[in-house]
């Protein structure tokens, strides 16, 4: 059977969440779905140690997102927290958190955009979906078979979807033109 990886990308992990969630209740597994988010404000991190939320967290704001983490860590296989060079802290559930931790941090033999690479995505289209990730949208992958494909899109069609190829179009206006993995991230005080 041949399989096909299909990405949206999102301005928020609640969007992602209920992508997730509405890809499972469709019939797809979990175990080909992938969630993940950039964390560079350290506001995921503490739901992927105990589900718990910081009592100086705005509760209201603290209990949709950890909503969203807590239920990805149910929902979709494993859900941990990591650094990826280039991008810095993120969270990740899914395929894509186990190639990332099985290459040792993924980061060493091609980092974020190897491992999506890997999971079938061009090369160019994964500098795209790496670089979103790093300005702070949230991923989410589906690896199904190709005859999916159009109904696993037009699950993920929804407000809230970012078209990346637009987006890179205005990053390439602004000078960029693919993913550094060796950008120096600065995260809360430290280096990544």
């Amino acid at each position: 059977m041949i399989m096909k990886t299909v990405v949206g990308t999102y301005d928020n992990v609640q969007t992602a969440y209920a992508v997730a969630n509405d890809l499972i209740t469709a019939g797809y597994s979990r175990n080909d779905i992938s969630v993940i988010a950039n964390d560079a404000k350290n506001e995921y991190a503490p739901y992927t140690q105990a589900n718990t939320v910081d009592s100086s967290d705005d509760v209201a704001k603290g209990a949709g997102i950890g909503a969203a983490i807590g239920g990805l860590g149910g929902l979709l296989v494993g859900l941990g927290a990591l650094a990826i060079p280039g991008v810095g802290p993120v969270i990740a559930a899914g395929p894509l958190l186990a190639a990332l931790t099985g290459a040792g941090v993924g980061a060493v033999t091609g980092g974020i955009v190897g491992a999506l690479v890997d999971m079938g995505i061009p090369d160019e289209d994964a500098h795209m979906y790496s670089e979103g990730l790093r300005r702070g949208h949230v991923l989410v992958i589906a690896q199904v078979p190709d005859a999916n494909a159009n109904k696993v899109t037009s699950v993920m069609e929804r407000p809230g979807l970012v078209d990346i190829h637009r987006q890179a179009d205005s990053w390439r206006a602004s000078g960029w033109n693919s993913f550094d993995q060796e950008r120096d991230t600065a995260v809360a005080g430290r280096r990544m």
